[in-house]
């Protein structure tokens, strides 16, 4: 009886001191699953352009409004509001689309 309980705790021993069965490496990240609160992806060159209202790649963005391909400049690019384009007039008595009949 003696024999078998120092057997039984001598595996229970062995089995703790054994080494940890390693776990599963870690997934790698998603492709595009880095996207910011605008739903820029980030990875992919896309940062938010306020002035736009889109997600922007900045040296896209400096070639097509002529701007420096620095971070100033982009960065002050899109921090200035765009400029407001002028409402026509509407409601105000004038018809434009017939011609006039004054004589």
């Amino acid at each position: 009886m003696r024999t078998a309980l120092s057997l039984l705790l001598s595996c229970g021993l062995l089995a703790a001191c054994s080494p940890a069965v390693p776990s599963a490496p870690p997934s790698p990240p998603v492709v595009g699953g880095d996207r910011d609160s605008h739903g820029c992806i980030g990875s992919a060159g896309y940062r938010w352009c306020a002035r736009s209202g889109q997600c922007e790649r900045p040296w896209e963005l400096a070639k097509a409004q002529g701007l420096d391909n620095t971070p100033a400049a982009i960065d002050a690019y899109c921090a200035s509001p765009a400029a407001k384009t002028p409402q026509p007039l509407s409601g105000h008595g004038l018809r434009l689309n017939r011609p006039c009949s004054c004589r």
